[in-house]
């Protein structure tokens, strides 16, 4: 099951200087990161820098072998978490775009799970305003990882480092 949301967002006092498309899609199917960064850009002569995060399932995790991670999320609640993290970057930077991919279901290691990529005038900006998405979403989107491991199957917790990561950017 695949969803979407995207919007078209001109200036406002909310977004600072923040123009463009911010788009937010949830999906089982892979991505490909060169169309997506192209179809990003498009028709945006002002961007200067491009970032882009791309997370990927690992073939260990704990000291344990994965052989598939299964991912969870709340339809609906998911996609509006993750377009108010993108409002909330959008409020500190300005940004022409933001993109975010998010994989859900059954994930082979070195499969990709997450794409997330933001447009701006500047790399400071665009490096900044990737980096606080990413790690809001992790800490805030409602996804759930469950691991297959030789021990069977187990609920991934969320990370001390996540939280921590969130700290530099209050």
């Amino acid at each position: 099951m695949a969803a979407s949301a995207s919007t078209n967002i001109g200036n406002s006092t909310n977004a600072g200087n923040s123009t463009g498309k911010v788009e937010v899609r949830i999906q089982e199917a892979d991505f490909d990161l060169s169309t997506e960064l192209a179809q990003l850009r498009a028709a945006q002569p002002g961007v200067g820098a491009i970032v882009s995060f791309v997370g990927t399932v690992r073939d260990l995790n704990e000291g344990a072998s994965v052989a598939e991670m299964a991912l969870e999320h709340y339809p609906g609640m998911t996609e509006q978490s993750i377009q108010a993290i993108i409002a909330q970057a959008r409020a500190r930077w300005e940004l022409f775009g933001a993109l975010v991919i998010h994989r859900v279901g059954p994930l082979l290691p070195m499969q990709q799970i997450v794409l997330v990529a933001v447009s701006s005038a500047h790399r400071g900006e665009a490096f900044a305003a990737c980096e606080f998405i990413i790690d809001f979403l992790k800490t805030e989107a409602p996804f759930w990882k469950k691991e297959q491991t030789p021990d069977g199957a187990r609920w991934v917790d969320a990370r001390v480092s996540d939280d921590v990561a969130l700290k530099k950017w209050s």
